[in-house]
């Protein structure tokens, strides 16, 4: 890898972080009158989809840069990492990450997909010629 590759891997990683701390701060939106219009608090996965859009095209540009499955590996790692230490340790001691669904969805969102994109990331850097 070069050094630009590295450092387009670094901006990938950091994009994983971010989305992560922007999808946890937004995941308890829903139609509860407060932010959104009173549709009886019904919840809002838009964080969810934005997760399931963004995290596997991360991987998906990482896989591009090298074979190596550690590069690949980087921004879901990245962004599960976010997920679990800003989720239950959230700023001010805030738990992110709550005993609902939303968390659940979000997570599954996020990494399936990722999970998916790796794969064929795998596949391809065996079946490669060398």
């Amino acid at each position: 890898m070069t050094p630009r590759d590295w450092l387009v891997l670094a901006v990938l990683c950091l994009d994983a972080v971010v989305l992560g701390v922007v999808q946890l701060m937004f995941l308890p939106l829903s139609f509860d009158g407060y932010l959104l219009p009173n549709l009886g608090g019904f919840p809002l996965p838009l964080m969810a989809l934005l997760a399931a859009v963004t995290t596997p095209w991360l991987v998906s540009v990482a896989g591009s840069l090298s074979d190596r499955l550690a590069v690949a590996l980087a921004p879901l790692a990245a962004w599960i990492l976010t997920i679990a230490v800003v989720g239950m340790f959230g700023p001010g001691g805030d738990v992110l990450l709550t005993a609902d669904v939303r968390s659940l969805v979000l997570f599954a969102c996020g990494a399936l997909p990722s999970a998916i994109v790796l794969g064929r990331v795998l596949a391809n850097s065996i079946t490669a010629p060398r």
